[in-house]
């Protein structure tokens, strides 16, 4: 078997919409250039101010 690799160690990206970091994912894997949000609701969201729902 080949080594496991640590979630520590793998590649992140800041979500386009809410700002916060993300992490690869598997089913990323051949598209990882083009992933910009985090989940779906960001995706849903982008362009919007406050997308996150959270009130300041």
């Amino acid at each position: 078997m080949g080594k496991a690799v640590k979630k520590g160690d793998l590649p992140t990206k800041i979500c386009a919409t809410c700002g916060r970091p993300f992490a690869w994912r598997k089913k990323w894997a051949k598209v990882w250039h083009e992933v910009r949000y985090c989940s779906d609701r960001c995706r849903r969201n982008r362009g919007r101010a406050g997308a996150s729902g959270q009130d300041t």
